[in-house]
């Protein structure tokens, strides 16, 4: 066991090394579309947790089916399903999904259960078990791997029940570690101010079918079937109205923070008149915000030079947490972020983003722009 878990990880450092040139797993240049890919959890001879009587699958079918009808509506937006029915897909399929899509975000739902009468929502990224609950958890979501043919192949040297084996499943996703929390947050947010549903946080696990997306990942549990009072809330069409809105709003947002791309192709298709051309600022300044283009993160230390960073000058590296993030540019002028990130773009960095701090704290985009102008 301990040679299979070794190849394990040294098979997923490779494919890392290999997806990472300029730190990031590029997608098309010029793309105007913000894909989401939703994922019902379970499904077909997987019916998930059978808390109180009620079925996992159909649950989590039926919040996606819900939230993407609703994203379907705005515009620039395209909708991608792991499955539209109840049938069983393997985990490793739900990430070929995704990735073929080249998404740009990858949602999961699910429904908890537990032994007590625990409540309350929680929304998962990848990442190492920081605790024996979250532990139990990633156990109970990865152990659908039993029911999938040939799953000793496909997860050659995966013990669901062995903690070594989670150790591989982060490096893959690390890049995208900071996207997926924001969204993650946000999320948690819709939840606890909008619905007043108990917030358990944002917690980190390692989820396969998180760990097979090339893209910021969650998976978000709505909530515990076994609670006597969320079980029947889930279960009802209401309480799937309700989860769906909150997680339709948290995308939505989470679209307008990180990915210019889908205001650009707005803009795009509603050019300015020569009048308006003629009165469009050159600048537009925010007091005390600085905005920079992060263009990477991983556990590399990389001298931040041009030939480095495909020619890219004025490039920092700044240590947060384990990671180490890649920052192009600094202005105060949100027009001039805007022209360097196209200049990111162009050089090959398309899932780059801009991000903004204020006394030395990063804060939200949104936010940012809420700031006063000089």
């Amino acid at each position: 066991m301990r040679t299979n878990l070794l190849k394990l990880f040294v098979f997923t450092i490779i494919l890392f090394s290999l997806s990472s040139t300029g730190f990031s797993a590029e997608v098309p240049p010029g793309k105007e579309e913000f894909v989401v890919v939703l994922d019902a959890g379970h499904g077909g001879k997987d019916p998930g947790n059978m808390g109180n009587g009620f079925k996992e699958k159909d649950i989590a079918l039926s919040i996606i089916l819900k939230i993407g009808k609703a994203l379907e509506k705005y515009d620039g937006v395209k909708v991608v399903y792991t499955r539209k029915t109840d049938v069983f897909v393997e985990l490793f399929e739900r990430g070929r999904i995704a990735n073929e899509a080249n998404a740009d975000l990858f949602v999961s739902v699910h429904c908890n259960s537990h032994n007590s009468q625990a409540s309350g929502t929680e929304t998962f990224v990848l990442g190492l078990n920081r605790n024996e609950t979250n532990f139990e958890v990633a156990k109970k979501e990865n152990s659908v791997i039993y029911l999938e043919e040939n799953y000793e192949v496909k997860y050659e040297g995966y013990d669901p029940n062995s903690p070594e084996s989670f150790i591989g499943l982060t490096i893959m996703q690390e890049e995208y570690l900071d996207q997926s929390i924001l969204l993650a947050d946000m999320v948690q947010k819709e939840f606890t101010n909008d619905l007043k549903r108990k917030n358990r946080g944002v917690k980190q696990m390692g989820l396969i079918v998180l760990h097979q997306t090339y893209m910021p990942s969650v998976l978000v549990e709505t909530g515990f079937l076994t609670n006597n009072q969320e079980g029947p809330y889930l279960n009802s069409n209401r309480g799937q109205e309700d989860m769906a809105r909150a997680i339709t709003a948290a995308i939505i947002e989470y679209s307008h923070t990180i990915n210019l791309n889908l205001l650009e192709s707005i803009a795009k298709s509603h050019p300015l008149s020569n009048n308006e051309t003629a009165h469009k600022p050159t600048s537009q300044i925010y007091e005390d915000v600085l905005f920079r283009i992060q263009l990477a993160a991983g556990s590399k230390k990389i001298d931040p030079k041009p030939y480095n960073f495909k020619g890219l000058n004025n490039v920092d590296r700044a240590k947060e947490g384990k990671l180490y993030k890649y920052y192009y540019g600094e202005t105060s002028d949100y027009l001039k972020i805007q022209q360097l990130h196209q200049d990111a773009i162009k050089k090959g960095y398309s899932t780059s983003y801009i991000v903004a701090f204020k006394d030395d704290q990063k804060i939200t985009v949104n936010d940012a722009l809420k700031s006063k102008l000089k």
